[in-house]
């Protein structure tokens, strides 16, 4: 059923959550273990450990209330001084039309946050690419490899704390981060 506004806005669902609703939904599931929760942010979402991930998955997944079951990205996130790494599951109901995130907090020296890839398969490609390029394990992902950087390249590149190669089977990389360090080069 949609429910009409007097102002002439675009029709809402019924059933739609406000951040605030969504945060008090989740926090009764989660109690005392979310990090944090940023409900009236541009990008509202909740904080939480890589351990209690998979649970809440299913949960905002099958949950009536919430029925997020459409996962729009996976953004991976560098926390160098926090010594940590993270991954934000952007969320979407279709049916509720309500959008959420979680931002899931790992290790930074063993990065793992459990696949979602059987829940949602947009999962598959966004696990793969934060993997490659952050290093991000995913335990239970259906072929967890590189997507983006051949098998044998060392590191990953999205680190802030990644040092590029001089070169690639012999192939000369960019020089461009040393004009950077030249006091003439433009600022």
């Amino acid at each position: 059923m949609i429910r009409v506004m007097a102002n002439h806005q675009a029709p809402t669902p019924e059933g739609k959550l406000t951040p605030a609703q969504i945060v008090e939904i989740l926090t009764e599931k989660l109690g005392d273990s979310a990090i944090e929760a940023h409900m009236d942010d541009s990008h509202p979402r909740i904080h939480i450990q890589d351990a209690q991930w998979r649970d809440l998955a299913e949960f905002v997944y099958n949950d009536p209330r919430l029925k997020f079951d459409w996962l729009s990205c996976i953004t991976s996130l560098d926390y160098v001084a926090d010594e940590k790494l993270a991954c934000c599951y952007d969320l979407m109901s279709y049916e509720h039309r309500h959008e959420f995130a979680v931002k899931v907090f790992t290790d930074r020296e063993n990065p793992s946050i459990p696949s979602v890839a059987d829940i949602w398969p947009a999962a598959d490609w966004h696990e793969r690419e934060a993997y490659d390029l952050m290093g991000i394990d995913f335990p239970g992902h259906p072929d967890l490899r590189r997507i983006l950087l051949p098998e044998d390249w060392e590191g990953h590149p999205l680190r802030k704390d990644y040092v590029f190669p001089r070169e690639y089977h012999s192939i000369p990389a960019s020089y461009e981060m040393d004009w950077q360090q030249k006091p003439t080069y433009p600022g």
